[in-house]
């Protein structure tokens, strides 16, 4: 299994991008370069544990634990970005960002009175056109 960074143009073999931290300062654009993995029959939320699961089946060529720890590797990393404030583009599925919210005054629904909001930073998800195309066919 390949990705491929698509900042610093380097081809990631699945072990190297396990045992590596090349990505930390990069903004990380993923290119699953194989097979796309078929997820039939997952009409409901799928947890992370299912996600390794099934792509522990696809790939029996791979143990549960390197599936485990590249699925950990690619979360960890965008998780990483996000927190440094770097956009992370999926292609093909969206781009992951972080918006600022500004302080604002609120109210206290159940009394009406004016409660400061302070300002915070919430994570965005635009969805990629590759995706939006595949949920609206």
């Amino acid at each position: 299994m390949a990705f491929f960074c698509a900042k610093c143009r380097y081809l990631v073999e699945f072990n190297k991008l396990v045992q590596s931290n090349l990505t930390s300062n990069y903004q990380i654009c993923i290119i699953l370069e194989t097979q796309a993995v078929d997820f039939v029959g997952f009409n409901k939320e799928m947890t992370k544990s299912e996600l390794i699961a099934k792509l522990a089946a696809n790939n029996p060529d791979l143990y549960y634990r390197d599936v485990e720890r590249l699925v950990n590797t690619i979360f960890d990393k965008i998780i990483e970005a996000l927190e440094n404030g770097d956009r992370v583009e999926l292609r093909g599925f969206g781009a992951f960002s972080v918006r600022q919210h500004d302080a604002r005054m609120g109210r206290n629904p159940r009394t009406g009175e004016a409660v400061e909001v302070a300002s915070k930073k919430v994570p965005f998800f635009k969805m990629g056109k590759g995706m939006q195309e595949r949920l609206n066919r």
